[in-house]
């Protein structure tokens, strides 16, 4: 294939297909604007969108840069272990989140995740949360940036800052100008742009290896073996690719790290929060999880294809690190025009994401930090314009986090494990606090603050050599897992001895208490059987697991 690192020869082409989708977006981020009146408009898209709209854009939002590169090096790295994420690791969760979450977040009209807490517990509890959350959303938008940045630098020869600031000067415009809806259309969009860009990887890299039989055959004579081609052998002990037993994939990451990811991570409930009722609402999740379901195909198959026909791959930097397998795969599979639509589906996969944890700050940051704690009774104008600028504000930080990421080989394990610290506390205390109602105030906050603790030390002692686990990604298993637990003591000791709120200051907070003042909002048609959240997504889960059959 010759050397020349990752330079790809585009041509007239592929830069007409790249600038032309650029037109597009910021085309998008106006249009909406148009629709702009108040904060809920902006922060919210007026809560008018239909299912199928935030359903796509929920798939999207976390179909990011670090999704696709990620989850493609893990296929490399781990082989079909990588499934994990998506079967266990993604879609009960997205179902558990639209069936039984959504009608506390959507009936209780709050605007954000930190709201709920702060309805459910007390303002101490709600500004731990919300600030926690505002640090989260600028690492991991660093993250996106750093991989855009990574891919334009490889691919197109631009120096690494500046391809920094492209990429971040695009999505501020279209989020600037269009708000939410700018966002939410723009990731319809993106959803279909990053499959036909990445599709062609698939299939030509499927035809170059022999078809299915090949790739299999080829896997066992790699470095992973008969291994890399099975989703649950061998998880008995740690004796796999991925270095997991059963019960951490099951429990760390079927449980705590994925229902902590998709039931309180409010860039993705904020798509479903912009439904146009509660029934498109509850199904916004689960539309979701069926092209969930698939991407796999687009990632992970990808990633084998890369470590059975790039030589060298897995190197400890350079070009040959487990997050090039895609960008080498373009580099070497397809043509151009094609490679036009890839690159393309590559920029697009960051925008989503990124997009997703700017719109997701900047609504927090004027909501729950700005409106409640500095200036309570402004105009809305004032508060659309503070979205604007803490808009601005996370992406200049993110520009700057972008460069903590650089300093990861494989960045799902950098994502992975700040989802351990961020994500996994504020799970406990928010699903104990939702279905025991006896659960104080006072121990909300003292157990989202112990978990978060607990989660931190793991980390920091296993990165000092004090505790040693088998990888990185077991290590984020086990963090969560324990800051989880942690969250669950620490309420069960400190609830008896502090005051419970009342049930009428619980009402439609937590289960068991339902509004009954709360509107019948359905619109004709969400009556129809196809429609039913409960079916939906009964379904999406036998799926998932009739899909780890062939590859158990």
């Amino acid at each position: 294939m010759g050397g020349g690192g990752l330079r790809l020869d585009m041509n007239a082409v592929d830069y007409l297909i790249l600038a032309l989708y650029f037109v597009t977006v910021l085309g998008v981020g106006f249009a909406a604007r148009r629709a702009i009146r108040t904060s809920v408009d902006f922060f919210l898209s007026g809560r008018s969108l239909p299912a199928w709209v935030t359903g796509l854009a929920f798939v999207s939002a976390n179909l990011g840069a670090l999704e696709i590169i990620g989850m493609a090096a893990n296929g490399a790295q781990y082989g079909i272990m990588t499934v994990h994420y998506y079967w266990i690791g993604a879609v009960p969760a997205m179902v558990f989140l639209g069936i039984v979450m959504m009608p506390f977040y959507y009936g209780s009209k709050v605007r954000s995740v930190p709201e709920y807490l702060r309805l459910r517990f007390n303002r101490p509890t709600h500004l731990l949360n919300a600030i926690s959350f505002a640090v989260a959303q600028v690492l991991i938008a660093g993250v996106n940036l750093y991989a855009l940045a990574l891919i334009m630098q490889a691919l197109l020869g631009w120096p690494l800052w500046f391809a920094i600031i492209v990429g971040a000067v695009i999505v501020l415009a279209y989020i600037t100008v269009g708000g939410l809806s700018g966002a939410i259309y723009n990731e319809v969009l993106q959803f279909f742009v990053i499959i036909a860009g990445l599709v062609p990887i698939m299939v030509i890299g499927l035809v170059k290896v022999g078809g299915v039989s090949g790739l299999m055959d080829a896997v066992r004579d790699s470095r992973l073996g008969e291994a890399g081609l099975h989703a649950w052998e061998d998880t008995g002990s740690t004796g796999n690719p991925l270095g997991a037993h059963w019960l951490g994939i099951v429990f760390g990451l079927g449980f705590v790290l994925s229902f902590g990811y998709w039931t309180t991570n409010f860039a993705e409930v904020q798509r479903a929060l912009s439904a146009r009722n509660m029934s498109a609402a509850r199904r916004t999740p689960i539309i979701a999880a069926y092209p969930k379901l698939l991407i796999p195909a687009v990632t992970v198959i990808p990633g084998l294809i890369a470590l059975v026909t790039v030589k060298g791959l897995g190197a400890d930097d350079g070009d040959l690190v487990y997050n090039n397998a895609i960008p080498l795969l373009m580099r070497d599979l397809l043509p151009n025009g094609v490679l036009g639509i890839a690159v393309t589906g590559l920029v697009a996969s960051f925008m989503a994401g990124m997009a997703a944890n700017v719109s997701g700050f900047n609504t927090v940051f004027t909501y729950d930090i700005w409106q409640a704690y500095f200036r309570r009774n402004e105009s809305d104008e004032h508060y659309v314009k503070v979205g604007r600028l803490a808009t601005v504000g996370a992406v200049v930080i993110g520009i700057g986090t972008a460069f903590i990421a650089a300093g990861f080989s494989n960045i799902m394990n950098y994502i992975q494990a700040l989802f351990s610290v961020f994500n996994a506390p504020l799970f406990g205390t928010f699903i104990i606090g939702m279905f025991w109602r006896r659960m104080t105030p006072l121990a909300g906050f003292w157990s989202l603050l112990s978990g978060t603790v607990v989660a931190t030390a793991t980390y920091l002692l296993y990165k000092g050599g004090v505790i040693s686990f088998n990888s990185d990604l077991e290590e984020s298993f086990w963090g969560a897992g324990l800051a989880f637990a942690t969250v669950a003591v620490v309420a069960a000791i400190v609830t008896p001895l502090t005051r419970p709120k009342t049930d009428d200051q619980l009402t439609g907070l937590v289960y068991g208490l339902s509004d009954t003042a709360l509107a019948d909002d359905s619109l004709a048609g969400d009556a129809a059987w196809y429609r039913s959240p409960v079916l939906l997504g009964v379904v999406a889960v036998i799926l998932a697991a009739l899909f780890y059959i062939p590859v158990f």
